[in-house]
């Protein structure tokens, strides 16, 4: 058996069938254990391999070649035989929580998570969109405050207290250039990052990477419920600023998707990444593969599907396309402050309209189990993935939206009798 050297490694060639199913497997003549494995896709790997002092086979990745040596590879490996000789296991040194921070099991369970080997809700893999989320309060909240932490040091105490700081707006920074968000703290933040810390320490304990929950039994913030709606006088305002807006040169595609939220109530992401593919506008409808519960069948007034079906294709898969790249507009949030400003309204967020849309629905005498259907909360004992699109829905949704386009427009009637009160009890999500 010769050794191995470059000049082997660069000749060898991946096998449809290797060695051991579709893997080839090249060892070394002077150094035992120590060998170079050829995926199918013809990735080289450095391997070892070796028997623990308690019999079981280990077969070690050291690294890429390319990214090191032949010489740095067999040096890695000598190392790690010697290890085994002396009378230890180094892959059970490696998964060791003894000097594991709290960095280090967060970038765990984002490449686990990316790589689809981490379930998350109804055990499929996480979202993307979840990801992206949790990746942001790591970055924001989590490693500024206990990266450096290591877990096996870690007290209930040192999480509560870096909630309270998330709270108090201690990690809070402002937002930078033209683009991106502000990262912000406040009750809701702070709890909401604390729910993301304790469920990544229970995969890692699931999957054996610590061994107990340093994040269970936090007492999470109860952060106050948003009941901001807009009033039928503060609707017929925006209106006005959004023709003002329109006249002004603001953006077309944000205030077409202001328009659309307050016509339909989606939430934010579901109308922003709305594609064409999922309408059916001779039923009024949108089919979404996946929503925040599961796919879904949401049933939309005639009004918006008109404004759907108005909007400049660009080539693109999306209502709202992005201004450049192959996205979605992400835009919302800043067209929406600008024409508030305008109309001189406060505290107004795209959930605002969709609490609005509920509200609108309630006032003109929708039930709150048909006001439900409308906004894709999954109804007692049956998902919206079966909801039956009867003619009632329909009228419902055609009327909802009709109504809200004439406030916005300044052609509403007068006020009819409220509901509002019974509508209070009903939580919009």
């Amino acid at each position: 058996m010769e050794k191995l050297t470059k000049r082997r490694l660069d000749a060898l060639k991946p096998s449809k069938v290797g060695v051991e199913g579709s893997e080839q497997f090249l060892w070394d003549g002077e150094l035992r254990g120590f060998g170079v494995r050829v995926s199918a896709a013809g990735l080289k790997s450095f391997i070892v391999q070796y028997r623990t002092p308690e019999g079981r086979h280990r077969r070690r990745v050291i690294g890429r070649y390319g990214l090191m040596t032949v010489e740095q590879a067999r040096d890695a490996a000598r190392d790690i035989l010697i290890s085994v000789a002396k009378g230890c296991d180094p892959e059970e040194a490696a998964t060791r929580t003894d000097d594991l921070t709290v960095g280090a099991v967060c970038d765990w369970y984002l490449g686990e998570a990316e790589a689809g080997r981490i379930l998350g809700r109804r055990r499929r893999p996480i979202k993307a969109s979840t990801l992206a989320m949790d990746r942001s309060r790591i970055d924001a909240h989590i490693k500024p405050l206990l990266g450096k932490r290591i877990i096996d040091t870690l007290k209930l105490g040192d999480i509560e207290g870096a909630q309270a700081d998330i709270a108090a707006g201690k990690t809070s920074k402002a937002r930078v250039g033209s683009r991106g968000g502000a990262t912000t703290g406040g009750e809701g933040v702070a709890a909401r990052t604390m729910s993301t810390l304790h469920s990544i320490f229970e995969h890692a304990v699931r999957l054996g990477k610590i061994t107990s929950n340093p994040a269970k039994g936090v007492r999470r913030l109860a952060s106050t419920p948003r009941e901001r709606r807009l009033s039928r006088a503060e609707i017929e305002k925006l209106g006005k600023a959004i023709r003002i807006a329109e006249q002004d040169g603001e953006h077309p595609t944000g205030l077409a998707a202001i328009r659309f939220f307050l016509m339909t109530g989606l939430r934010r992401m579901e109308g922003l990444a709305l594609e064409r593919a999922w309408l059916h506008d001779e039923e009024g409808s949108i089919r979404f593969p996946d929503t925040k519960s599961g796919a879904q069948t949401r049933v939309i007034g005639r009004a918006a599907v008109d404004l759907l079906l108005a909007q400049p294709q660009a080539g693109s898969r999306f209502f709202f396309p992005a201004d450049w790249g192959e996205g979605h507009f992400v835009g919302i949030v800043r067209v929406l402050d600008r024409v508030c400003a305008t109309a001189r309204l406060e505290d107004v967020t795209p959930h605002t309209l969709r609490h609005t849309f509920a509200s609108v629905a309630g006032d003109l005498g929708f039930s709150e189990l048909t006001i439900a259907a409308l906004l894709g909360h999954a109804s007692r004992g049956v998902t919206q993935r079966y909801i039956h699109i009867d003619e009632a829905l329909r009228l419902a949704a055609d009327r909802v939206a009709d109504e809200m386009a004439d406030i916005l427009d300044g052609k509403a009637a007068a006020a009819r009798p409220s509901r509002r009160g019974a509508l209070q009890s009903y939580g919009v999500r």
